[in-house]
């Protein structure tokens, strides 16, 4: 009977643990819910994401412009549409960084 009661107790201890381990993270959350000021580092962070996320498909549609312009020369100007491709997405990227931060708020 002592072998079949080991088992149950170490059972017992990982659900304590890991009962212990969720009641951490929520008070952690709760914590984060009520102190809701972020600070100047945050929006200098957010700020930054927005400007690469805008940047770097702008570069890369540029870039591919200017292939796509040496590969098939001709009337039609490559790199000022990869310019229009590369804000589009990029524009698109910032949008969907800043609405989850926005949506994270509430």
């Amino acid at each position: 009977m002592a072998t079949n009661d080991r088992p149950r107790r170490r059972r017992q201890a990982d659900r304590k643990q890991f009962v212990d381990q969720i009641e951490t993270k929520e008070r952690r959350k709760i914590k984060a819910r009520r102190e809701r000021q972020r600070s100047p580092w945050f929006w200098a962070g957010m700020f930054g994401l927005v400007g690469w996320s805008v940047a770097v498909p702008t570069a890369i549609g540029v870039y591919l412009g200017l292939k796509l312009d040496q590969w098939y020369p001709g009337r039609f100007a490559w790199p000022l549409t990869g310019v229009v491709v590369g804000m589009t997405v990029g524009c698109l990227n910032a949008w969907f960084w800043v609405s989850r931060e926005s949506r994270d708020e509430d």
